[in-house]
């Protein structure tokens, strides 16, 4: 089994511009070593260059891409292998999950077919065999703990825990030595993301894997590897054992990266998320929220028919939100989070019996009313980049709501004010840039911008935070807690994640099956939870000091 080491390397893009050709330092002189049988992780944020040096080792970095220095697997320098080569190292000797399960499956193919596929084309004389390979599938299926029923299935119709083990799946299909993971749990619930992480575990005891993992989050790195680098702009500035990593960093930025995940516990990071400034409480402070309802919730349910038999996909909710207050809806993915939402914002036609009320009058059901109600209370959704239309500008995807509502004002004033309110200063610098030249973080504040533009009183937040860098993710939760100060919005934030609650949240409600099992006070509920699943998303929340040396 080869060790996978990176001997100096820099890896710069060429890129063109009005100045001519020019040249972007992406990794600089890095110097690395993953022993045979050892777990390595990288951490850092976007555009720190982690995931740019982990496709250097199957030489799948763009055309663009010029690399210096030595990528070696083993005694083999990468770099210098033939294509016939370096496809009989692809997949049989070293393979790769690839970052976002949703969008590197084929949607018209099947489960089966695409773990054939790898087989068919990478696979030895071992399974050279169409029984041999089919018998590989199921083996394969079972090693992820997938029922073999799944092989059949589309990617479609998986849940995100499941699509993702699939990719592990196509990863182990040739029996790989060495397996990298880029960022293999992003995006899914505490209670996938612990399954994830254990069946990786174990799976590199058991087979004796070398696994290089790329992530932004340090906890999920302490609890799955040996070793953590921690890159920033494209340099290596640490480097060690995960616990001493994790607890005793030398580094500032090493601390900060760790710090933007809350402990939940620690009253210092109780409403006061970390932004790349540090800590947010003192530009933040803390207010207590008013008691008149807002928007309140009695006996609500949700049935869908799936197969001509219901889903009950919300049971008998009971849930308010007061002026001024945040309030955390937290479960696993299932748990009927965004159905609820969508009932609340009259997206999703509640069961007859339903009751909700939004300062006191009834949820209207159409007509003026409810467009009115709707600019009241405004969605934010999880994913910017499916929220913005990739081919209008920043200035228009925030002026399409006051045109729908037709606002009768000054546009651009309000445009302004909008993309100010979410931090996006000077706003008329964005107004022409398109979504492909903003940030994560700064296309999220774009969706806030524009939820904010009609003035609603209330905003709910699904998922707001769930793809986004350690250091942006406190930028975003710190503007919610800005504008609840500043502009007394109330918000509903839906999330997996408890930190995410620990950090901003007034009240928790804890949904499981479609019910909430658990409402209170933030630090009631999560420091003394009185319900096994409130308990049990706890136990499975990754922390930094997880795993020790």
């Amino acid at each position: 089994m080869p060790d996978l080491i990176f001997d100096d390397v820099s890896i710069t893009y060429r890129t063109s511009g009005r100045s001519g050709r020019d040249e972007v330092a992406a990794v600089r002189n890095v110097s690395l070593t993953l022993p045979a049988g050892q777990t390595l992780g990288i951490a850092g944020e976007s555009g720190s260059g982690k995931s740019t040096l982990a496709m250097s080792v199957l030489r799948l970095l763009p055309r663009n891409a010029r690399l210096s220095g030595r990528v070696l697997l083993g005694d083999e320098d990468v770099a210098s292998l033939s294509f016939g080569q370096l496809r009989a190292v692809r997949w049989a000797q070293t393979s790769i999950v690839f970052q976002g399960a949703m969008h590197s499956l084929n949607p018209v193919r099947t489960v089966g077919w695409q773990l054939l596929e790898a087989l068919e084309l990478h696979a030895s004389e071992r399974w050279k065999g169409e029984k041999a390979r089919k018998e590989r599938v199921r083996e394969l299926l079972d090693i992820v703990d997938l029922p073999q029923q799944k092989s059949e299935s589309y990617p479609h119709e998986l849940s995100g825990g499941q699509k993702q083990r699939v990719m592990i799946a196509m990863a182990l299909a040739c029996d790989p030595e060495v397996i990298i993971a880029d960022e293999p749990t992003t995006a899914l619930d505490v209670i996938v993301q612990k399954q994830i992480l254990d069946m990786i575990s174990r799976l590199v005891a058991e087979r004796g894997i070398s696994m290089l993992m790329i992530s932004h989050d340090l906890s999920v790195l302490a609890t799955a590897c040996d070793r953590i680098a921690i890159m920033r702009d494209g340099e290596l500035v640490e480097v060690g054992e995960s616990y001493a990593v994790c607890t005793s960093p030398q580094e500032a930025y090493t601390r900060q990266l760790a710090d933007a995940f809350p402990t939940i516990g620690d009253p210092a990071s109780r409403m006061a998320p970390v932004t790349r400034h540090g800590r947010g409480a003192d530009e933040v402070p803390e207010i207590t929220h008013g008691d008149e309802v807002l928007l309140e919730a009695r006996g609500v349910n949700v049935t869908y028919r799936s197969g001509g038999r219901p889903v009950h996909a919300v049971r008998d909710v009971d849930l308010s939100v007061r002026k001024g207050e945040i309030v955390a809806l937290v479960g696993q993915s299932g748990s009927g989070k965004s159905t609820l939402a969508r009932a609340l914002m009259g997206l999703q036609p509640a069961d007859p019996g339903s009751q909700i009320r939004f300062d006191g009058a009834p949820l209207p059901s159409k007509g003026r009313d409810l467009a009115r109600f709707r600019s009241q209370v405004q969605l934010v959704l999880q994913d910017p980049w499916a929220a913005l239309n990739p081919k209008h500008s920043v200035y228009e995807s925030v002026a399409e709501g006051l045109r729908v509502q037709r606002f009768a004002g000054d546009e651009r004033e309000r445009v302004a004010q909008s993309l100010a309110d979410a931090e996006l200063t000077p706003p008329e610098r964005y107004f022409g840039a398109i979504p492909q030249e903003l940030s994560g973080g700064q296309r999220q504040r774009v969706v806030i911008a524009g939820a904010l533009a009609v003035q609603p009183q209330m905003l709910i937040a699904d998922e707001p935070v769930a793809s986004l860098d350690a250091s942006v993710r406190g930028e975003i939760l710190g503007l919610l807690l800005e504008l609840r100060r500043r502009l007394g919005l109330s918000a509903l934030v839906i999330t997996h994640d408890l930190g995410l609650a620990w950090n901003i949240a007034h009240t928790v409600a804890v949904m499981y099956h479609g019910q909430i099992v658990e409402h209170g006070p933030t630090e009631e509920v999560l420091l003394n939870p009185k319900h096994e699943y409130t308990r049990h998303l706890l136990s499975a929340a990754p922390r930094i000091e997880e795993k020790t040396a």
